[in-house]
């Protein structure tokens, strides 16, 4: 297993832990087989406008019933106070192991993501059925991925985007100063290709309406977070040439109503959701507001990715090359040909 710095934290099992998956599941049945961080090496540095990162640090959740395994992935991000040693402690407190439960008593976040998809995986796991199949999903097929860019002068982002011709669909990240010089060369550089951008909330009131112009004249198809999320109120009041996602500004489903006039589009990203569950309210709500959808995650392994397939049926663009900027993967990893994504395996997750 390709992790350092790992630790596992064996929580016991209680006399109130409940865990809803199956009618006739006994609480007694239930394991909880730990938690545990792991820390992934990248295959280059990632680069965005808030620093550069080397490694993926991810959580695991563990559980055990009937001698079947379920198994979550989450990624704690600073950006919103979070660390992997604080989503292992919040794990490690004793609650009811239920779905609906966990919405009610922990925070959305990347620890309840973790318990989340871990209890998602060993109900399907026991039932012997699929997790789409046990949430009334579509059943889940290919979907082309994003390839994110790095953050770095306008010549070095061009010279990445050129050497991946066979990727399609390419996310440059982008931090304020030289972005319009970014994202000219790109374009320039890969005229075949569909472009997205993500500016990390590093744009200004200033900025933006000259910025977004020059992604509409170089043909992007969307701007996400291009404000900071305690400022991006100035969308409602300029032209938007293009779409324009919100990522730092959405979390859960009560916050879309608010952003309908100011963004297009949503990234639903499940350790912002604080798991699938509420990541499949979150999708249904955002298409009844008329919002697109992006379908994004963190930095992580396939384990975390592959939940989120499961909401790719439908969504505008599809955010899910985590695994690809890794040095290596887990054993039976998503399969990601030309940017094509194939649903997840049993044997992986679900």
């Amino acid at each position: 297993m390709p992790h350092t710095g790992r630790h596992n934290l064996a929580v016991p099992i209680r006399n109130e832990v409940e865990l809803s998956l199956m009618p006739d599941l006994s609480p007694c049945e239930i394991e909880f087989s730990g938690a545990r961080i792991e820390a992934w090496p990248l295959r280059r540095p990632f680069v965005i406008s808030r620093g550069t990162k080397t490694e993926a640090r991810v959580v695991v959740v563990e559980l055990t019933a009937r001698g079947k395994h379920g198994r979550g992935e989450a990624v704690p991000y600073s950006r919103y106070g979070e660390t992997p040693e604080a989503a292992i402690s919040l794990i490690d407190q004793p609650r009811h192991l239920d779905r609906d439960a966990l919405r009610q008593t922990m925070p959305p976040g990347a620890a309840r993501n973790a318990l989340d998809c871990a209890l998602w995986d060993l109900e399907a796991k026991i039932a012997g059925r699929p997790v789409h199949d046990l949430a009334g999903l579509a059943v889940p097929s290919a979907a082309q991925t994003c390839f994110t860019i790095s953050l770095g002068t306008p010549e070095a982002m061009a010279r990445d985007a050129a050497e991946v011709p066979h990727l399609t669909l390419l996310k440059l990240k982008l931090a304020g100063d030289g972005d319009a010089e970014r994202m000219r060369a790109v374009r320039e550089a890969r005229p075949d290709s569909r472009l997205v951008a993500d500016a990390n909330e590093s744009w200004t009131p200033e900025t933006t309406p000259r910025l977004l112009a020059v992604a509409a004249q170089s043909g992007f198809e969307l701007i996400e977070q291009p404000l900071p999320a305690d400022a991006d109120h100035i969308l409602a009041a300029i032209p938007r040439p293009l779409p324009v996602c919100a990522d730092e500004s959405v979390h859960t489903t009560v916050d879309l109503a608010a952003l309908k006039d100011r963004y297009d589009a949503v990234n639903i990203k499940l350790d912002k959701t604080g798991g699938l569950t509420e990541a499949i309210a979150m999708r249904a709500r955002a298409r009844e507001l008329d919002f697109q959808i992006m379908v994004g995650s963190m930095v992580a392994t396939s384990l975390a990715a592959a939940p989120a397939m499961l909401l790719a049926d439908g969504a505008e663009w599809i955010d899910l090359d985590g695994p690809l900027l890794l040095a290596r993967d887990r054993p039976s990893a998503l399969r990601i040909e030309n940017g094509w994504i194939a649903p997840p395996v049993p044997a992986l997750w679900g």
